[in-house]
């Protein structure tokens, strides 16, 4: 007979799921200038999280330690841990170029290559190994435009510039080109700053929908849009991260004074 243990199986908790990403300790310098101070930051899978602050507060510095982009800048140094499914990432053994694959990257301005569309959203798989014939190819270009919402706009002219399109869809080939080796993780800086509303509205829509899939991490000024489209949101101000936690709560009911200041517009 089993004893009883005085534990309702209703009651049973889920188990806390591993964080995708977790910054502990995380300090940046650029020469004698420090740019980040002790971070420590849990990314999930499955959920967006945006970092809100004032410019030059740490967001973006943040956004580039998670696939050691800071690396290829001079004078910067980076202390403490960024683990990635529990593996430290600065590890000796890790290969960069390949946590760049598991980490993509959507950047401010839409940035396509100065190659067709087809070929922009073809690039990554081809460098990487990651198609075998030119029908795997092709399949995974039309799959990879197609969640980036952005196939039934452009199938009938694959083989134009990718400058040739709007803003708002240069951005989405862009998401395309990233998704397309199948990464992990996605960082976006500022991805619809230099987008209209109505290309805005379809970014944020399209960032839904993708997160089902990846760990987003997006770096916006617009509070308005971290209300909209996270699920957590980090607060950063002078290279702090003051407080983190469920968008809804940051917003209504922060714990530090310094964010209620600057969600209530005090300062920024």
């Amino acid at each position: 007979m089993q004893a009883d243990l005085g534990i309702d199986e209703d009651e049973e908790k889920e188990p806390v799921a591993l964080a995708k990403v977790s910054a502990r300790s995380l300090s940046v310098y650029y020469g004698d200038k420090q740019a980040l101070f002790d971070v420590d930051l849990d990314i999930h899978a499955n959920q967006v999280t945006s970092l809100i602050g004032p410019s030059g507060c740490g967001k973006s510095t943040f956004l580039r330690c998670v696939n050691r982009m800071n690396d290829v800048i001079e004078g910067c140094r980076v202390e403490g841990s960024i683990r990635m499914d529990g593996h430290e990432i600065h590890a000796p053994e890790v290969d960069v170029v390949s946590l760049r694959r598991r980490v993509g990257m959507v950047f401010q301005n839409p940035n396509p290559f100065p190659k067709s569309i087809f070929e922009n959203v073809a690039y990554g798989p081809r460098i990487h190994g990651l198609s075998r014939t030119r029908s795997d190819l092709e399949e995974l270009v039309v799959s990879s435009l197609e969640r980036a919402g952005l196939f039934d706009e452009v199938k009938d002219r694959l083989g134009e510039p990718g400058t040739s399109l709007s803003g708002g869809q240069q951005q989405r080939l862009c998401i395309a080109r990233a998704i397309a080796v199948g990464p992990e993780v996605i960082l976006m800086d500022e991805p619809c700053s230099a987008l209209d509303p109505i290309a805005t509205a379809r970014i944020e829509e399209l960032i839904d929908e993708l997160r089902a899939t990846y760990a987003i991490v997006v770096v916006t000024h617009s509070m308005q849009q971290a209300a909209r489209i996270s699920q957590r949101t980090g607060f950063f101000h002078l290279g702090v991260l003051v407080e983190e936690g469920e968008t809804s709560k940051i917003f209504t009911n922060p714990e530090d004074a310094r964010t209620q200041d600057y969600i209530t517009g005090r300062f920024g």
